[in-house]
Order: structure tokens, then C-alpha cells, then sequence
């Protein structure tokens, strides 16, 4: 690619691409290529101007060298990175704003007033046809009201007021389009699948290799827990598929040899074998808007409320108008009336900044699946933490292994990362990467491993029963026992770290010390969410009352509870609802599941297992838990932001039908002073929430 360097400091360039007009794909391509590059951390292209802007680190010449060596014809770029990115919707609707505002001011300008009167009724009768097929349905709303408006002042011949409610209707009609269909694709590409490696089954063994290695016709393994990569047909197992993805229903479906299964949903229960027939997921994308533009998670109830009111308000609107002519026998005050209302501004304004505020969350690493979890976290007074990955760190390490048994340090570690690298946990990786560290290769030498929610992994190796997991499982759950003589040294484990236990044949061989520090900013975090609103803060976690009592203390919770279960977490949930308290729940497990769908939230961390973040209705950022304080700042500012907005429009309008009342102002003004002020307050609702310093939620 040819270039010109336009700007440079350290660590930054803005180039132009020297060609001619960038297509909207090529724009996309640059981009995917800029982001895929080692060096680079942050890259914007700019269609319109053939820019690129990069913020890259390392060597400035190999960057150079990289760009030069760029070429779209040679950039092979998925197909879903350009149907979803959303350039072209931009491109489009601002070419359409443009064409709005072009037409209306050029009209006036350039076209005879007796050939724009006819223009004019003309465009009228779109409007009033859609407010008879309301009267039909035998419905008073607001498309009655703007069809009464703009006819009466066709009929009245007063054309330049027909003519500017009209234009700023359909200015308004396009803003919101726009920023709808533009937040429902940034929602969905927030969701869209991002699996880096799957189980490829090869003869009788299965073999971990990258997404982007498969083939259709290929046959991956699908464990319990896990997202499905792929579009295919289940050709071996069975299992629960939770599909709230792609269809929005909440019940687990069971999925067996022949069936169809889809990329993106997750498989609840059971192991599965799919035959791979698209390897894309192509199809994901347009499912994801799909559900996300049929589903009511999208609106909140203030939202929903909003528009009601703005339906009821119309019948209201008509009888004041009616009074006020009957009044005053003067057609222009009554006009007043008619020309200003409040439901115009209520439903333009209210999903604006519904959908605005979700746009925003994403800016700060944070999915929301709909306004109403937003309005859950603003209303919010008691917040659930699980401990393990969320309030400590998503990357826990083995700090020792004590043996108890015949087999050596090394030998016990192997068989441990064996069992748990099928399965999606903080812990279960800790062993998996201390393994891989000390050079131990863990090739398949165990039977079908099964997976107990919450308590551990169980299989046969050399026809010898191993189990790994909890102390609740090994030793109360599958009745094993610590070898004669040792039970001292069983006593005087270290307290401070997490323990996993591995037993074979019924006797403890191992126990496995696994370090989960505590995430530095969670005292922090849990300091500022009381200064949002937060009364209540409790943990609840599967570790012993010694781990757990030690983490609490440091964190500052209220409450905490130790050697809990996935249904005691949910239950606690559900306690606490039933209790009159608003509950955010946050978790990043399996085992975090049910309770994440009993709050009024549930908070998904990033890289937690992928059930979890399925099932929840908000995803965060894993790096900086203050995301959490960023979100509860966002949503409250939310319902701030709707709130002035209904006392805003409510005073604004009750003031213009005062002066057209009085006489003050003509109904032309009062239609221009009402519009204007919609859209002002359509266009407030559009900026951010959170001013621009506000980083790591502070």
C-alpha cells in the first residue's frame, strides 16, 4: 500500500492511504488488518478521508515495513467482520440526514411556492393515512396527532408550518432509526462468538487446535460448560443446549446424534460431538439482532412507560385543542394547542437515551443485553459476589503440591492438568498452565471424564477410579480417605491458599495449593459502590470458612458465606428478592449459573466460562473490577438523564401552549419552537453520561 505519514508523535501516526475513494470494505479491511498486528494497540481508518490513525509500540520502521506491505486483495478477512461492522449503516443514514436537510431548505429556496404547496400535501398524506389506519384500529395516538396537525394546516393553506413539522418529524424519525439500528449492532458484535481453540477429535484422541484450523466435515468435542464454535450436527452424545442466544427462551433443550446444534449457544449439560458444517457462524450475527430487536429486554420500564404515557396524553391533547377553540373562538390559539404535545418528544427521547447509555457501557468494556438490567443496576441495593475469579484474580497459580500418596509431585500434577483441561475454570487452568510450566505432557490417558457442577471431575485411569475437586466431593460425596499416618500433616495444610484434592482408587494421593490472590482495587471497588448506593455487599464462595473469613475481612463485606452450593447461591438471590431488595449478582463460573439468573442483574466477568456469560444479562471487562462502579455510575445516570427529560419536555411544552394560549406566539412558532426543543433534547439524550476523565470507575 502507498501512503503519506500526515502527523506523527511517539508511539502514534495518522496516515493517508494514497488511492482513490475508500470503499466502506476496504475500510473495514485496513482496520481488521492494523488490529491483528502485534505492535499495534488502537487503529481507526476513516473512509471519507482515506485516513488511518494508529497507535502502535515497539519498532516504528517495522510498522512502516507492515503498512507497505499491505494490500487488500491479499487481506483475507472473515466475512462476519464485514457484515457486522456497521460502517455502512453509518455512511448511510448521515448521507440520508443530509438529503433531509438539502431538500427541505433547497425546496424553499429554489422551488415555486405553488409547485412546493403541492409537494407538500403531497408528503401530508403519508401522514395523515397512517393516523386514519390508527383511528381504524380504533386507537387515539400519536400518529392521529400529527396527522390532525399538519392536515388542519394544509387546509388552512398555512403550507410553511405543514412544512416544517414534517421535516422535523421525519429528522427525528431517521436520528432514532439510526441510533437504534446503530446500538443494536454494537450490542450484537459485543455478543458475537469469540472462541480461540476447540477439542478437534482425531481417531480416538482429542486434540486442542485453533478456531481458525477447522474445516467443514471436521468433528470437535463439546464439553459440558462450553460454548458450541460451530453450525453443525451433533454426530456422537448427548447433552442440554441452552439457546437464550439465538432464540430467547430460557429452558435448556436436549440435542442428540442428528440434530442440528448453532454457533454461539452453550451446551448446559452431557458431551457432545459435532460435525462441523459452516465454520464461520456467519449466520450468529443476524440472529443476535434479531432476538435483540424482537425481545422486550430492550426496553426498560421507564422507557415502556414513556411511551405509554405518550399514547395516553393524546386523547388530551385533541380535547384541549377542542376546549380552547370553543373558548376562544380563535382557530390560530386552538392551533397553538394542536401543534405542541407531549408525546412527540417522549417516545424520541426516552429509547434514545436508553440505547445511547448501552452504547456507552460498551466504550468502557461492558456488554448490557438490554435498558431494563441498566435500570435493575441503578435501582439496585444489594450486590452478590462469587469469590474465585471475580473478587480475586481471574489467573490463579499452584504454589505447591503435597503428596500423600505413592505417586511423585511431577506424576500427580500430570494426572490433575490431564482431568482438568477439558473443563472452563480459573482453577482448573492454574494446573493446566503449572504443568505445562514444569514441562509435564498431560497426553489423553484417562477414560470419558464427568464433570460435577461445583464439586469436581471424576474418570478411570489403568481401571483405577480418579476424582479431583472439593473436599465436599472427595471425601463426603465419593467416600475417600486420607492414607494411614498422615492425617497430621492433612491438618496443617496452608491455610491461605485454596485446596484441590486428587484421589485415586479411594485414597487421597494429592493435594493440590492453589494461590487466588485478591484482586488490589476490589476493597476499592466495594468502597465507591456504597458511595453509589450499595447497602448491602456479600460474598459467597466454595472455599473453606478459613479462606473465606480471611478474604471478607480484607474485601469489607457485610456478609459472607463459605462451602456454598450453586443452589444455595441462587437461593440466597431469590431470599433476598423476596425481601424487597434489588440484587445485582456477579459471578464467572458454571457453578455461578442459576444465580445469575435469578437476580434482578447478573454481571458476567469477560474470561469466565462461557455459560455465564451467556446466561447474564451484563458482561465486564475482566482487567479492573471499578468497571463494575463505572456501570452503577452509567445506569444511575441514566435514570437521571430520563428523569430531567420528563421534567423537561413536560415544562417546556406546558409553556409553549401557555404562549399560544395568550396569543403570545403563532402556531407556526409554537410547532418550531416544539420541535426544536424534541430534537434538542433527542440530541442531549445522544452525548455521554460519564464525563470523558472518568476512568477504572473512579
Amino acid at each position: 500500500m502507498k501512503f503519506i505519514i500526515k502527523h506523527e508523535i511517539k508511539g502514534r501516526l495518522r496516515i493517508h492511504a494514497v488511492q482513490g475513494r475508500m470503499t466502506c470494505a476496504q475500510a473495514d479491511t485496513l482496520c481488521w488488518f492494523l488490529e491483528k498486528q502485534s505492535c499495534v494497540t488502537d487503529a481507526k481508518v476513516y473512509e471519507r478521508t482515506a485516513d488511518a490513525v494508529i497507535c502502535y509500540t515497539g519498532d516504528r520502521e517495522e510498522l512502516l515495513c507492515t503498512l507497505r506491505s499491505f494490500s487488500y486483495e491479499n487481506t483475507k478477512v472473515p466475512d462476519n467482520v464485514l457484515a457486522s461492522s456497521g460502517r455502512e449503516l453509518n455512511l448511510a443514514y448521515r448521507e440520508k440526514l443530509i438529503t433531509k436537510v438539502i431538500l427541505h431548505y433547497g425546496g424553499k429556496l429554489f422551488i415555486p411556492y405553488p409547485v412546493r404547496k403541492i409537494w407538500l400535501t403531497v408528503k401530508a398524506m403519508r401522514y395523515i393515512w397512517k393516523g386514519l389506519c390508527c383511528l381504524k384500529k380504533r386507537k387515539i395516538e400519536v400518529p392521529v396527532l400529527d396527522a390532525t396537525a399538519i392536515g388542519v394546516s394544509v387546509l388552512r393553506g398555512d403550507f410553511d408550518t405543514a412544512g416544517s413539522v414534517m421535516f422535523l418529524l421525519g429528522v427525528g424519525e431517521i436520528l432514532e432509526e439510526w441510533t437504534h439500528k446503530k446500538s443494536v449492532g454494537d450490542l450484537a458484535r459485543s455478543m458475537s462468538l469469540n472462541v480461540k481453540k476447540v477439542w478437534l477429535k482425531r481417531g480416538d484422541q482429542e486434540v486442542l487446535v485453533r478456531t481458525s484450523e477447522i474445516r467443514p466435515g471436521d468433528v470437535v468435542v463439546v464439553h459440558m460448560g462450553n460454548v458450541i464454535p460451530f453450525d453443525g450436527e451433533v454426530s456422537g452424545g448427548e447433552g442440554m443446549v441452552n439457546q437464550a442466544s439465538l432464540t430467547g427462551e430460557s429452558l435448556p433443550v436436549r440435542r442428540a446424534q442428528g440434530q442440528t446444534v448453532y454457533a454461539g449457544t452453550v451446551l448446559e449439560e452431557g458431551e457432545i460431538e459435532v460435525l462441523v458444517k459452516a465454520v464461520s457462524g456467519s449466520t450468529r450475527y443476524e440472529k443476535i439482532v434479531t432476538m435483540i430487536e424482537d425481545s422486550e429486554k430492550l426496553k426498560s420500564a421507564l422507557e415502556s412507560r414513556a411511551e405509554h404515557l405518550a399514547d395516553r396524553l393524546v386523547p388530551y391533547t385533541l380535547l384541549g385543542t377542542g376546549i380552547v377553540g370553543l373558548v376562544t373562538r380563535n382557530a390560530t390559539k386552538a392551533l397553538s394547542v394542536l401543534m405542541v404535545d407531549f408525546s412527540c418528544a417522549l417516545k424520541l427521547a426516552m429509547p434514545i437515551a436508553v440505547l445511547s447509555a448501552i452504547r456507552e457501557a460498551g466504550e468502557y468494556g461492558i456488554t448490557v443485553k438490554g435498558g431494563k438490567y441498566l435500570e435493575a443496576v441503578a435501582e439496585a441495593d444489594t450486590i452478590v459476589f462469587d469469590k474465585t475469579g471475580t473478587l480475586t484474580k481471574a489467573k490463579p497459580t499452584v504454589k505447591d503440591v503435597v503428596r500423600f500418596g505413592d505417586y511423585s509431585e511431577e506424576e500427580s500434577l500430570r494426572i490433575a492438568a490431564c482431568l482438568e483441561e477439558h473443563f472452563p475454570h480459573s482453577m482448573a487452568k492454574a494446573v493446566v498452565d503449572a504443568a505445562k510450566k514444569r514441562g509435564l505432557a498431560h497426553e489423553e490417558m484417562h477414560s470419558k471424564v464427568e464433570y460435577i457442577v461445583a464439586h469436581g471431575i471424576s474418570s478411570y485411569i489403568e481401571n483405577k477410579r480418579v476424582v479431583i475437586g472439593s473436599s465436599h466431593f472427595v471425601f463426603e460425596d465419593e467416600k475417600c480417605t486420607v492414607p494411614g499416618g498422615m492425617r497430621e500433616m492433612f491438618d496443617n495444610l496452608p491455610g491461605e491458599y485454596s485446596h484441590l484434592y486428587l484421589a485415586i482408587d479411594g485414597a487421597l494421593t494429592a493435594v493440590i495449593c492453589i494461590e487466588d490472590p485478591l484482586r488490589e482495587e476490589a476493597a476499592e471497588m466495594v468502597r465507591l459502590l456504597r458511595s453509589e448506593g450499595i447497602s448491602k455487599v456479600v460474598m459467597m464462595t466454595g472455599d473453606s470458612e478459613r479462606t473465606a473469613a480471611s478474604i471478607a475481612k480484607r474485601v469489607g463485606v457485610d456478609e459472607y458465606y463459605s462451602e456454598v452450593l450453586p443452589e444455595d447461591k441462587a437461593g440466597f438471590v431469590e431470599k433476598e428478592k423476596a425481601a424487597g431488595r434489588r440484587v445485582i449478582m456477579i459471578g464467572d463460573g458454571i457453578n455461578d449459573s442459576p444465580a445469575l439468573s435469578a437476580a434482578d442483574a447478573g454481571i458476567a466477568i469477560s474470561d469466565g466460562a462461557e455459560i455465564a456469560r451467556e446466561i447474564a444479562d451484563i458482561t465486564v471487562a475482566a482487567e479492573d473490577l471499578r468497571r463494575i462502579v463505572t456501570l452503577k455510575k452509567l445506569s444511575n445516570a441514566m435514570v437521571r438523564r430520563i428523569r430531567t427529560n420528563y421534567r423537561g419536555i413536560v415544562g417546556i411544552n406546558s409553556g409553549l401552549i401557555g404562549l399560544g394560549v395568550a396569543g403570545v406566539i403563532q402556531p407556526t412558532t409554537s410547532a418550531l419552537l416544539h420541535n426544536t426543543s424534541t430534537l434538542a433534547i433527542s440530541l442531549g439524550s445522544m452525548r455521554n453520561l460519564l464525563p470523558e476523565e472518568v476512568e477504572n470507575g473512579l
